[in-house]
């Protein structure tokens, strides 16, 4: 059922967001040098590597890591790249990564290909046998926030405790906090 939702949720809101989406690529292009798209690598179920895109919102030049490890990461941004991570608008083309299996509406956040603690400590608790999510339990209790030991224990609790009313309560507060740009990295 969980895969079904994805997928017509995913191709749905597609449809509904085309011309924003279009827009905000626009904008991302005319306002900054290279692809509008950024592709990263990163793990999912099994902990296999896929290519996942986001709108860029860092310039070409930023090292491959997370922007929580970044010293100064403000000054990688592009020039709408803070907007577009305040409002998660630079999430929008994970729709695809779900539309294709990739990832879930909700899971775990994919780990980067370099989050090697992170990813051991998944491993570790299995919580690697789920599909990733564009949000997850830890985004809505401190995103960006949290350590990784408290992002890996809220995934675990996903992981025991997931279910079809969980993840429309964990989207419903999503939601509440992407308009609030709460607990976002810039």
């Amino acid at each position: 059922m969980k895969r079904i939702f994805d997928f017509l949720g995913a191709l749905s809101a597609l449809v509904v967001l085309f011309v924003p989406m279009l827009l905000v690529a626009l904008i991302v292009k005319t306002t900054s040098n290279g692809p509008t798209l950024h592709w990263s690598d990163r793990v999912g179920r099994a902990n296999k590597i896929f290519k996942m895109p986001k709108f860029r919102t860092m310039r070409v030049d930023t090292p491959p890591m997370a922007t929580h490890l970044m010293t100064e990461p403000e000054r990688f941004l592009t020039p709408i790249g803070g907007l577009l991570r305040k409002t998660s608008l630079d999430e929008l083309p994970q729709l695809i990564s779900i539309l294709c299996g990739n990832m879930s509406f909700v899971g775990p956040r994919p780990a980067l290909f370099n989050q090697e603690d992170l990813i051991a400590l998944r491993t570790a608790k299995g919580v690697q046998n789920i599909v990733p999510g564009l949000t997850g339990w830890a985004q809505v209790n401190g995103r960006d926030d949290l350590p990784v030991l408290v992002k890996v224990d809220y995934d675990e609790y996903y992981l025991h405790h997931r279910s079809f009313i969980f993840d429309l309560k964990i989207l419903a507060m999503t939601a509440s906090q992407a308009i609030r740009g709460k607990g976002v990295q810039h």
